[in-house]
């Protein structure tokens, strides 16, 4: 019933009072996460991010996986940032919090199934309202994206990152893939049918790489930071 209402007001006329209260207002809640975000965000240095469900339970073959990548990425003095929920944000988050690294929680408010986990530095814990609010800190403030398997919000995260990428609007920051066997069906579609019709082009196909082990996917960013000579954070 809950739903239907929401639709059902969602095509319900406003009066301008209505508009001036609340549309207007939700302009200066927008820019307060936004300033927040970048206030806490900037001061970090290198990040990876790590995508994934939230819904990967704790003995899961992938949460150890995560636990592992960030372990690695923390090691070498990278920070991680993850959506700061449970499942694969948790294993980053814990991965990262328990070999001594930066462990940074980008959390959304959600009806069910979010909540932020125990693993993320205090001062780097932050909270969204706005989901496009929260992609922007992900893509801003990180240069490389591991993707673990994971549902539609996962899928939105690593086609934000392939899209801002591909049309040059961010720099061609590494993006990794882990588990072949989850992720080959979609970019073999990717491949034959978005190749196919002409829709992408071949150079597209290198924006993104499929490992399966946590020294591949880690083995992978260190690469291009030595290329670049950027440095980690201690």
């Amino acid at each position: 019933m809950a739903k239907e209402d929401k639709i059902r007001n969602s095509f319900a006329n406003k009066t301008w009072q209505e508009i001036k209260v609340k549309d207007s207002w939700q302009i200066f809640k927008m820019m307060s996460e936004f300033v927040d975000g970048f206030e806490k965000l900037a001061k970090i240095g290198p990040c990876v991010s790590i995508f994934g469900s939230a819904r990967t339970k704790t003995d899961h073959k992938y949460y150890n996986l995560a636990v592992e990548i960030a372990r690695l990425l923390a090691e070498k003095g990278y920070g991680v940032i993850s959506g700061g929920g449970p499942g694969i944000m948790e294993a980053a988050n814990k991965g990262a919090y328990e070999a001594g690294g930066k462990s940074v929680g980008l959390n959304i408010e959600l009806p069910f199934e979010q909540f932020h986990n125990k693993y993320i530095d205090r001062d780097k814990l932050l909270e969204f309202n706005y989901f496009f609010v929260r992609k922007v800190m992900f893509m801003k403030y990180s240069q490389g994206y591991i993707v673990m398997p994971g549902g539609f919000g996962t899928m939105d995260e690593l086609f934000e990152a392939i899209t801002l990428i591909q049309t040059g609007k961010i720099a061609r920051f590494p993006i990794v893939l882990v588990g072949t066997e989850y992720w080959k069906g979609l970019f073999d579609w990717v491949e034959q049918t978005m190749l196919g019709n002409a829709y992408i082009s071949e150079e597209d196909l290198k924006l993104y790489r499929l490992v399966d082990t946590a020294e591949e996917a880690t083995e992978h960013i260190f690469r291009f930071y030595d290329k670049y000579l950027l440095k980690p954070n201690f």
